[in-house]
């Protein structure tokens, strides 16, 4: 880890030297992960490239900003799922028409298993979530990550992160006895 971010650090400071060709080599480096991380959240692919696009124009644009080289990794992860969780919240509310909409649509005379039927009614309490509640919760039980993790990532404290989690728990459980 040391390795890669004394890399991202040598970089960085190319960069901001005047070498475009560290620019480059930062894009090389990154540009895919960031693609990988924004499907992560949004799950539509274009969607994913056009926010690690836009999100290479901010880091582009604030990277003199950037005071420790070394933290280009989180820095630009954090940029990149604020890009995300702007083009869920404009999405939100086709989102969740939409999967209201599918949801109504399969009945319980549908040949599903009580397993298909818990997933896809936790899918779609997960789905109902707020934003910042649902992207805690995927972070956490989807990508393992620690709340320290995700507090870095989200650009939050621990303690919110803890927060969000906990009342995030809390609405799939009432939403999921409510259902039974």
């Amino acid at each position: 880890m040391k390795t890669d971010q004394s890399i991202d650090k040598k970089l960085v400071e190319a960069y901001k030297s005047g070498d475009k060709r560290a620019l480059a080599a930062l894009v090389k480096r990154w540009h895919k992960l960031f693609c990988d991380k924004a499907y992560w959240l949004v799950k539509d692919k274009e969607a994913a490239k056009d926010i690690a696009q836009d999100s290479w124009t901010i880091i582009i644009n604030k990277i003199e900003t950037l005071k420790d080289p070394k933290q280009f990794k989180f820095w630009a992860y954090r940029i990149v799922c604020n890009k995300a969780t702007d083009w869920l919240r404009l999405q939100s509310k086709n989102q969740k028409q939409t999967v209201r909409n599918n949801f109504e649509t399969k009945t319980e005379d549908n040949v599903y298993s009580e397993n298909e039927q818990l997933k896809l009614k936790l899918s779609k309490a997960i789905n109902e979530l707020p934003n910042a509640q649902k992207i805690v919760i995927e972070l956490f039980y989807i990508e393992s990550c620690t709340l320290n993790q995700i507090s870095n990532l989200l650009n939050i404290s621990i303690g919110t992160a803890k927060s969000r989690l906990f009342h995030a728990r809390e609405k799939l459980k009432k939403e999921l006895q409510d259902k039974k």
